[in-house]
């Protein structure tokens, strides 16, 4: 049986409500769980009271029980995760073998220098720096990112294990003008590419896209045609709600951005934006509002979002949570319902909360902060409600 069989038929086959008998024969012990991740679909779900590894419906954990798990990386069988530890506050956590023990929670990996007069408040991003020659090294040679609140970039090139302010970023004279909105002031995007070695891009939530060419040096401001607001001025440098960035799989020049204002794509890393969701139109996307875009890996002009009706109400317009997909560059979105709530579903999928696998069938993932985790494995035409009664999902990526 191969192994996208085997998915499906775990997806598609429920464990019986209520059948104890059923659920001690069928539940692996820990270490077996651990041992067969690989070879079925398996997601982590970082929540507001901690992790779940998530395998054939079966959810593992929590393990940090109590802390918020914030954010989440896979580096060949390296886990990282960032969690706001309840005494220590946040914290970063490596495990080595599945998740099966974790580096102590002693100390603070990430730390603002004295001078800056900073303290971190949470880690809300990690991502491998995918340019850096030592990301074929193993994830003791990996170059790891991590995004924080208050927004600002952190860099690791020994895997995770000490940490250095990005000051190029921290120093830039529009950092004065950023402003903390409903979730904080907080850096939710760090994009890097192996074809543009010292290439970064990131998004800060009230200050817009910047991007660096010099492996971050030096930034500059990537915003223009985004509206500070709905139908407003495009023309503003910076102070833009970027809420998510992705890329196109066909370059890395061509980029997606959902904001409070819109669905956006830029052909030119992000030098000039136009807006693509077409919001109520026929062929367009429900609202303009949402937090999630994810890019598909290889499939060019293909993304998907999950539109919420307003900042005001970010739950899915009118109870009908749908994601929607465009395989053109945004000149046409397909709604995506078949297997989702049909109505009287008021749900809310932050930023993190909506990923999509690097390797084939290229599983999508999402979670709600009513904690249920829904999957598909046909890009989105059909999906399964994989877990639920879960905590508050912040963050969910689907384990290789």
């Amino acid at each position: 049986m191969s192994v996208l069989t085997q998915q499906a038929e775990s997806l598609e086959t429920p464990v019986p409500v209520g059948d104890a008998a059923h659920l001690q024969a069928t539940r692996p012990q820990r270490w077996a769980f651990r041992a067969r991740m690989t070879d079925h679909l398996a997601v982590a779900v970082g929540t507001t009271q901690g992790l779940f590894i998530v395998s054939d419906g079966m959810p593992d954990g929590p393990f940090f029980k109590g802390s918020y798990v914030s954010a989440f990386l896979q580096v060949d069988r390296r886990y990282y995760a960032a969690t706001i530890d309840p005494i220590l506050g946040p914290t970063l956590r490596s495990s080595d073998d599945g998740g099966q023990t974790w580096s102590d929670a002693k100390g603070r990996l990430i730390e603002f220098p004295a001078e800056t007069g900073a303290k971190l408040v949470q880690i809300c991003q990690l991502q491998l720096d995918a340019s850096s020659p030592a990301a074929s090294g193993g994830p003791g040679d990996a170059t790891v990112l991590a995004g924080v609140e208050p927004a600002a970039l952190f860099r690791s090139a020994d895997g995770g294990a000490t940490f250095e302010l990005v000051r190029g970023l921290w120093d830039h004279p529009d950092r004065p003008s950023w402003e903390a909105g409903p979730g904080g002031l907080v850096l939710n995007t760090i994009l890097t590419h192996r074809d543009r070695p010292g290439r970064i891009l990131v998004a800060v939530a009230n200050g817009g896209v910047y991007r660096s060419d010099d492996s971050g040096e030096t930034w500059q401001a990537r915003n223009s045609g985004i509206a500070l607001r709905s139908g407003g001025d495009t023309s503003a440098d910076h102070g833009q709600r970027v809420h998510k960035l992705a890329f196109d799989a066909g370059s890395p020049d061509v980029l997606f951005a959902q904001t409070d204002t819109g669905v956006y794509r830029s052909a030119d890393a992000g030098d000039s934006w136009d807006e693509v969701d077409r919001a109520g139109e026929d062929g367009g996307v429900a609202s303009e509002f949402g937090f999630p875009v994810v890019g598909h890996p290889v499939e060019v002009d293909t993304a998907f979002v999950f539109p919420l009706e307003s900042e005001a109400y970010p739950c899915s317009p009118g109870g009908r949570p749908r994601v929607y997909r465009t395989t053109d560059g945004g000149a046409r979105w397909e709604i995506l319902g078949d297997g989702l709530p049909f109505q009287n579903a008021h749900v809310t999928v932050v930023g993190d909360a909506f990923t999509i696998g690097e390797a084939a069938p290229y599983p999508l993932a999402f979670g709600t902060k009513a904690g249920e985790l829904f999957a598909s494995l046909d890009s989105g035409e059909t999906w399964r409600l994989v877990a639920s009664e879960l905590p508050p999902v912040l963050c969910v990526r689907v384990l290789q």
